[in-house]
């Protein structure tokens, strides 16, 4: 990509004290983009949402949004970015409208009661803008914030897991807001430990340890991970497992529901290296299928084999 990003972070490090969360990662997001931040608990996800947002400061490195450095100007970018927190921030004792109100107030938001309006109708709360926030269920609550977080009409969102706990359906009416935002315009940047939806991304950033595996669009990811994955249906599992395990040519067996997934490399016959090893062992083998390469699968090979970033260039 060659257009100006609207997010940039160069070789940035973040520290809480002595420990140092983020270790040199650079990334870039630019108009129109979904970026997906994807890892578990503690890869780093939330402290580079929080120095791109300008509510912490970089231990080391730079990030800039919409030109400017984030620490500096980080009152100005207030008035661009919307920040999403993981945890509901909004005030519980306060009803819907009172809520947005607040933020619209606040930001100075012109003609804010017809904003208002628009955007209970548009996350589907308008029912519902009497109620007290405590009172809302979590997806509600999740909506309410992302009302909150558009009243002033920002030009790109920083969303740190707003999924995380929610049922699956509100889940996937989440997704459909956010979609409906990005045809307007709208830019992401979204935090999640779910590789589920990298699928829903333009680009995924796979975090590991506060750093950054590999830089690709969805169906790339899987390119990254070399050899064979079988899924393998064996009994019993454990001593399945442990068997494969031991084969020279066998990287990495992971439980996939009842199944294994056994990733080999430089085997001419995988799967009758495979039956051949559990017959060895007396295990009844169910089933031995070929598949492609999942997220899942290659985001278990990339933090096994910890190497250096990867990334794959976007046109």
């Amino acid at each position: 990509m060659t257009a100006t990003p609207l997010l940039d972070a160069r070789e940035l490090v973040v520290s809480y004290g002595d420990h140092e969360a983020v270790h040199g990662i650079s990334l870039e997001v630019h108009p129109g983009e979904v970026v997906g931040l994807i890892g578990p608990d503690g890869a780093g996800k939330t402290s580079t949402l929080r120095v791109l947002g300008g509510l912490q400061r970089a231990a080391a490195g730079s990030a800039s949004a919409f030109g400017d450095d984030c620490w500096k100007a980080r009152r100005a970018l207030h008035s661009k970015l919307g920040y999403l927190a993981q945890r509901f921030a909004l005030y519980g004792d306060l009803t819907v409208d009172e809520n947005i109100q607040f933020f619209a107030l606040m930001y100075g938001v012109p003609e804010w009661k017809k904003r208002r309006r628009e955007l209970l109708e548009l996350v589907g709360l308008a029912p519902f803008n009497d109620r007290l926030a405590d009172r809302l269920s979590g997806g509600m609550k999740q909506k309410l914030a992302l009302a909150c977080t558009l009243i002033h009409s920002p030009r790109a969102l920083l969303l740190d897991e707003p999924t995380t706990g929610v049922d699956p359906v509100t889940r996937r009416e989440f997704w459909r807001l956010l979609a409906d935002l990005v045809s307007a315009g709208l830019t992401l940047l979204i935090a999640t430990p779910y590789l589920d939806e990298a699928e829903r991304c333009t680009r995924v950033l796979l975090m590991h340890e506060g750093l950054i595996l590999t830089d690709a669009r969805p169906q790339e990811i899987p390119n990254l991970m070399p050899g064979t994955v079988v899924e393998v249906a064996a009994t019993p599992r454990t001593a399945a497992a442990e068997a494969l395990a031991a084969l020279d040519t066998v990287v990495d067996v992971s439980v996939f529901g009842t199944n294994l997934h056994v990733h080999l490399v430089d085997e001419a016959d995988p799967m009758g290296s495979i039956r051949e090893a559990l017959g060895a062992q007396e295990i009844n083998v169910e089933s031995t299928n070929e598949i492609p390469a999942g997220l899942e699968d290659t985001f278990l090979y990339l933090t096994r084999t910890l190497t250096p970033p990867l990334s794959t260039e976007a046109p």
